[in-house]
Order: C-alpha cells, then sequence, then structure tokens
C-alpha cells in the first residue's frame, strides 16, 4: 500500500510501498477515502527533519539530554549505534483520517464492516492506503458529513478541547490569536456556543476569512492590535483569548495577557512559545491553562492503545466523545469545512503537498486534503528479490511450474531467517549477529509495516509481508524469529513450530501455564527446534565461572543483584495481558543464568515485594526472590527498581567449594581462591553473550541438530518459575515449581 512516510535524519518526504497492517487485538482496520495533513505540525515536523543535527540539537535540547544519560550508562559506541538508528528510521506521517470500516480484530466492539468513521492519533491515522486504529481513535460519522470533512476530526477535536478548558459563556468576548486551521475551527465553535469573536492574525486574508465564517472583527497583529480589541470589547478586555498559533515565539502569550480583562482566562493550544510575563499575569490574576491536544485519554496507553474508555458519568468528553461532538456539529451546520480546504492531492502526490506546506512552491494555502482510491487492491507483500524454496529449488514466490534466477547466497546459506516484530532490541543484536555469522534474510513482517521496509532495504531482506502468517508460510525460512510482543511469543513459536520451522523467541517463551504447555507439546513433536534469547549464559563471564565450579561436589550459593530501574505503570510490559510484567518479562533472564551456573533447575521459590508509598511503582518493580534448585544450591535475586542509574545493573556473586566468583555488569569478572583474588578477567567492552549465542543457534540450524543449546525442559523450568514467583508475590507464601521432565 502506499504510505506517506519521512526520513528523520535528511528530512526527505516520501510516499512508499509497505506492507498493509492486518487486525489486531482491539484494533479496527480502516480503507483511508481521505486525510488531512496538519498545516502546523506536520509543517514544524518537515521544517525540523531538514535541519542539520546542530540544527535539531538545538530544536530539541530535551533529546540531547537523554542521549548524554545513555552515553554515560552505556558507552560512546551503543549510544552512536542507537541514535543513528533513530536518525534513519522512516516515520509516518498524518494523524487525521477518515475512510470505511473492513475488518476489525479481537474485543472490538461497535464497529462492523462498511462503518464510515473517523480516526485520529499520530502512528495509527497516518496518511496511508490502510489504518489499524484503536477502537476508542475511532468515530462512526453521522450520514450529513462526507470523508474530506470528517477527515479535520482530529484537528476539531484539538479546538474543541481548547474552546472546553477556555469555559466561554453566553455573549462573552473571545479573541483568537492564530487563524489557521485550528484558529478557523476555533472561531467557529465559539460562534457556534454563543460568543463574540474576534480573530487575530499575521495574514489579512486569514482575518477576512475568520469574518466570513462567522468572526464579529478582527485585524492583522500589529501595533494596534491590543487598541483594537480593547475597542471591540467595549474597553473592558477579553473574557478569553485562545491561542492557536504555531510559533516558538513568546509574543502571543504576551499578547494574550495584555488584552485579557482583570481575572480573564488564556489557553494555549498551539505550539507557542511559554515564557509567561509574570507582571502581567499577576497583576490581572489571570487563569492560565496548557490545552492537551484532543482531550482526556491524549497519552493514556489504557485508553488509547488498550481500549478502557472513561466512564462516561464521570468524563462527559474524552478524546473520542471530542471527535463525535465536532461532528455533529459539521452535520448540523455550525461548523462549515468547504471554505476550509484550498487543496487537494492524491497520495500518489504526497510529496508535492509537503513541497507545498514547506513553502517551496511560494503559494497559500490552508486546508490540504488527501484523497485515496478506495478500490485499489492493496498488494501484502513486497518482493524485494526472488527467493528459491531450498528443497525444491523453485522460487518461493512463484506459482507451480515458474523458476526465478535467485542469488547464490539465498540459495545455499545454511540459516534462512523469517523475522517476525523488529524492536530495538533486535536492530541491536540479533539482526547484526545473524549477519555476522552468514544468515540469509528472507521475510520480514512488523505491526506497522514501516519498520519492516526499512530494515528490509538495510538487511536485504527478500520479501517485506504484512503479516506473521506470511512470515510462517514462507517456503525459503528455516529459522523463525519471534521479536514482538510478549503476548503473541507463545502462540507465534507454537505455530512456526507447527509448520516445521525452527523458533528463536526473544524472551519470554510464554506469559501463562496454558501458552507454554501449548509450546512445549509443539516442540516436542515438530520437526524443529525451539530457542528462546536466553542469552547471558553464552557471555565469557558465565562460561568462566562455570568451569570455575566445574568439580564443586557441593551446592552453590548465588546472589544476584539487579539495579532494574524504573518502568512507568502505563508501558505496554507493565500490562499483566500485553507484557506479564517484569518478572516474566525480565527476571527470567536471571534464573537461566542460575540454571545454566548451577547445572539444575528451579524446584521451589518464595519472593516479596519492597513495601513502598508510590503509587506508580508496580509489586514486581522492586523484590527479593529466593530460589532453591533441584541440586540443592540456592539463589537470590533483587531486583531493585529505585536505585540510582549510575550504578551498573547487574552483579552476581557465587560462593561454593571454597571459592567465589563475581561478575559486575558482563565487563568484569574476579575469582577468589585459596584466601586471594587468583584470577580477573576484564573486557573491552560488556559482554553479555548475545554474539555467542547467535552463533550457537545458527550452528544448530545449519547443521539440523537433534539437541538444542538450551535444553527444552529447561527452558520450561525457568519459565514456569517465573509463574511461581508471581503466585508467590500474590499470597506470600512459599511455592513448588513443578517439573517438566
Amino acid at each position: 500500500m502506499k504510505q506517506i512516510l519521512q526520513n528523520y535524519k535528511t528530512g526527505e518526504v516520501s510516499v512508499a510501498d509497505v506492507p498493509p497492517p492486518i487486525a489486531q487485538r482491539g484494533r479496527v482496520l480502516v480503507r483511508t477515502a481521505a486525510s488531512l495533513i496538519s498545516a502546523g505540525t506536520e509543517r514544524m515536523a518537515v521544517e525540523l527533519g531538514r535541519k542539520s543535527l546542530i540544527g535539531k540539537a538545538r530544536e530539541r535540547p530535551d533529546l540531547v539530554k537523554q542521549v548524554i544519560q545513555k552515553a554515560q550508562r552505556e558507552g560512546l559506541m551503543n549510544t552512536f549505534t542507537a541514535v543513528q538508528s533513530k536518525l534513519n528510521a522512516q516515520n509516518a506521517l498524518g494523524y487525521s483520517a477518515a475512510g470505511f470500516v473492513v475488518g476489525a480484530g479481537d474485543d472490538v466492539s461497535g464497529f462492523s464492516a462498511g462503518d464510515r468513521v473517523a480516526c485520529a492519533g499520530a502512528g495509527f491515522a497516518s496518511h496511508a492506503e490502510l489504518l489499524s486504529v484503536p477502537q476508542n481513535l475511532c468515530v462512526r460519522l453521522p450520514d450529513a458529513v462526507d470523508f474530506e470533512a470528517a477527515s479535520f476530526g482530529t484537528l476539531g477535536a484539538i479546538a474543541l478541547q481548547g474552546v472546553r478548558l477556555a469555559e466561554p459563556t453566553l455573549g462573552e468576548a473571545v479573541v483568537v490569536i492564530g487563524l489557521g486551521l485550528l484558529g478557523q475551527l476555533t472561531v467557529q465553535l465559539l460562534k457556534a456556543n454563543g460568543c463574540r469573536v474576534f480573530g487575530v492574525d499575521l495574514d489579512a486574508s486569514k482575518v477576512e476569512l475568520a469574518r466570513t465564517l462567522g468572526a464579529d472583527d478582527g485585524c492583522v497583529s500589529g501595533g494596534d492590535t491590543l487598541q483594537s480589541v480593547m475597542e471591540w470589547s467595549r474597553g473592558r478586555g477579553a473574557d478569553a483569548v485562545l491561542i492557536t498559533a504555531a510559533t516558538s515565539s513568546d509574543q502571543p502569550i504576551e499578547l494574550a495577557g495584555e488584552m485579557s480583562r482583570l481575572k480573564g482566562r488564556v489557553v494555549a493550544v498551539g505550539l507557542v512559545g511559554m515564557n509567561v510575563p509574570r507582571k502581567i499575569y499577576y497583576e490581572r490574576e489571570l487563569t492560565l491553562k496548557v490545552s492537551m491536544s484532543y482531550g482526556p485519554g491524549r497519552y493514556d496507553p489504557e485508553y488509547e492503545e488498550r481500549g478502557h474508555d472513561y466512564p462516561f458519568a464521570y468524563v462527559r468528553w474524552t478524546e473520542g466523545r471530542n471527535i463525535e461532538a465536532f461532528l455533529d456539529l459539521v452535520a448540523a451546520g455550525a461548523v462549515r469545512i468547504a471554505p476550509l480546504i484550498t487543496h487537494r492531492f492524491s497520495i500518489e502526490d504526497g510529496e508535492r503537498a509537503y513541497n507545498l506546506i514547506a513553502g517551496e512552491t511560494k503559494e497559500p494555502y490552508l486546508g490540504v486534503v488527501l484523497g485515496y482510491d478506495t478500490e485499489r487492491e492493496l498488494v501484502r507483500s513486497i518482493e524485494r528479490r526472488p527467493t528459491r524454496d531450498a528443497r525444491s529449488g523453485r522460487d518461493a514466490s512463484s506459482q507451480p511450474g515458474e523458476t526465478t534466477a535467485t542469488s547464490a547466497s539465498a540459495t545455499t546459506a545454511a540459516v534462512r531467517v523469517g523475522m517476525i516484530g523488529a524492536g530495538s532490541y533486535a536492530q541491536k543484536f540479533l539482526l547484526p549477529n545473524f549477519k555476522a555469522n552468514g544468515a540469509a534474510f528472507h521475510a520480514i513482517a512488523t505491526a506497522s509495516g514501516i519498520s519492516a521496509r526499512g530494515i528490509g532495504e538495510k538487511y536485504d531482506f527478500a520479501r517485506v509481508v504484512a503479516s506473521a502468517d506470511d512470515v510462517i508460510a514462507d517456503a525459503s525460512v528455516n529459522l523463525v524469529v519471534i521479536a514482538t510482543r510478549h503476548d503473541s511469543h507463545a502462540s507465534l513459536a507454537r505455530r512456526a513450530l507447527e509448520a516445521g520451522r525452527h523458533a528463536f523467541v526473544e524472551k519470554p517463551l510464554a506469559l501463562s501455564d496454558e501458552e507454554l504447555d501449548g509450546v512445549l507439546e509443539a516442540a516436542r513433536v515438530a520437526g524443529g527446534r525451539l530457542m528462546v534469547g536466553y542469552n547471558r549464559r553464552f557471555s565469557p563471564h558465565a562460561r568462566a565461572c562455570a568451569e570455575a565450579f566445574a568439580a564443586r561436589r557441593e551446592p552453590l550459593s548465588i546472589l544476584y543483584r539487579v539495579n532494574a530501574g524504573r518502568i512507568p505503570r502505563t508501558h505496554w510490559i507493565q500490562d499483566a495481558r500485553e507484557g506479564g510484567g517484569r518478572i516474566v518479562g525480565e527476571v527470567c533472564h536471571f534464573i537461566d543464568l542460575m540454571h545454566f551456573l548451577t547445572g539444575a533447575t528451579t524446584t521451589r521459590v518464595y519472593a516479596e515485594p519492597v513495601a513502598g508509598r508510590n503509587a506508580e511503582t508496580p509489586d514486581e518493580d522492586s523484590v527479593f526472590i529466593t530460589l532453591r534448585f533441584s541440586d540443592g544450591s540456592n539463589g537470590q535475586i533483587a531486583y531493585l527498581a529505585e536505585g540510582d542509574r549510575a550504578l551498573p545493573k547487574e552483579r552476581v556473586e557465587v560462593f561454593g567449594g571454597g571459592k567465589t566468583f563475581v561478575i559486575e555488569d558482563f565487563s568484569s569478572a574476579t575469582l577468589y581462591e585459596g584466601g586471594r583474588e587468583r584470577r580477573r578477567m576484564k573486557l573491552r567492552a560488556q559482554d553479555k553473550g548475545q554474539a555467542a549465542e547467535m552463533r550457537a543457534l545458527c550452528a544448530m540450524v545449519g547443521a539440523n541438530e537433534d539437541a538444542a543449546p538450551i535444553a527444552l525442559h529447561d527452558l520450561a523450568a525457568t519459565t514456569r518459575a517465573t509463574f511461581r514467583i508471581r503466585d508467590s508475590l500474590r499470597t506470600g507464601q512459599v511455592v513448588e515449581v513443578t517439573s517438566d521432565r
């Protein structure tokens, strides 16, 4: 399908072919009929993208600070790699669109195929032929509203939220500063509310347009603006001022204070300078509010992404209900959209549209709408180069009887990767190490399709496809790599194994005993082998530690301290259904390392949270865990979120047989024996075993070995132990861990 993307490093805007999204849980699939380019927000994004790195740094000092902090924690090279990855990424543009429903995922209610809807949300309602939008960000259209008008729904909700915060009453005098799209909609909404309205802008034509749309008066911003407002307001000043301009200047916030009456209200809706002149605001005791975009629910993943609506009786106006109310006003004729549209482009001409708003064509504009051919067939995959089915020798993407030439590396590579999901960890560790081991990249699918396209180009994947099913069904693939969010791991691994593929899962393996049972059953009967990304056991320090205790005859005692740091409660990994929480999602690493060092598995666990008063910190963020292993060894994990991030993340101390082995964050290690420091190991860079893990995995797949690098019962034991730790946290009791041997 066609989608408009921007390269953040160069600022280049292009119309690209990307795989269409598929139905996902809680999402509505919408075939786009029209989308609106937000002239203010998107123009600023394009201008920022076209700046040099120094220019970007000046515009976003907050991001520069994050980079510096990351360099201090992880080193210059890791930080440089991460920054380059972000800069080279393609970003989806657009956040306001309309079309009709063509499908929906699980848990979606209230929408049916064919419903006409307006959609909202950056990253969701993009300029693309097919959209996957969370259900709370979709609103059905009134019959009288066409798709072009509906594409203004998100911007209308932003304007409406600003008006709500101003709390206007009938007959009040309200000034709107900035008469772009947002300002023109605000003028009409205020008139619909029974207010007297005055518009201010730098452009005389926009002031005149505001008058035709209902403004009682207006003026071009200049030296006499304040006088004009005072005369219009009968010398009293404005009851409320809404700033809908988009500028880094502080002038609008200063002007708003000067033209306000005593105890007036000022609402900043647009992105403007916020250095507030205290004297003006203090002496008039003004109320200043900053409007948060579309309304309640904005930036709350529970509302926007997970579909948890706010109770109607307690939160009357949410993002979705604001869009709904705005569209009702459009249907009633109280808000007119047609006079605001100055340009129309097809999605194929998207580059011309962005040249227009960037000022390259030197042509005035206001509302720029993109149109779509809703009958055009959308291709599910992008064939970048042909591949062969290694078993039949036939082109894997061709019809029976057809053959296609292909590169030798694609046909002879022992490891042929199909990638499902490709987040930051996969890009930083998995893909580079697969490449270093000579793997061939055949098919890739990600949730949005955008990252799949970029990664597909970077690593020369043969096909960029729409869904996990397309990857698993690719006959040329013999290793399916699963790097998606945690809730899909078990299902995808089981399906890959049942299809006869090897499966590598970026931890965790499953989120429940039932999911784990299904994967284990598939792994026991399938021809492929299962591997989970427990990389620490492959690190040089872990190997040296195991060797140091190889001749022991007595149990080990292991202390594992993790300076985990906070993850916000709203992050997807903290969601029990989607991420499974931090015990299942990360503590599994530390349990697996203990299994490797002891050569045993967990039989019993006890866990206790660190009681705190911070409601934003889940119990799983700071816990002490005690484990007993099948050989009599003991372990304790102190998983702590409240420490200082300057402290290295992990420290492992292993005691037994008169020896002590200490691993410091997988950068250095020391063996103590015979009353002295016997051996010290220090690496040039931290090594948590990812490279060695990928070598072992590729060796297994390449040789088609029966034995996986980690035994199946060990994978099961680690996962079961995390489930029982959660049970212990809930009950406060010691919990036994059953064996899968």
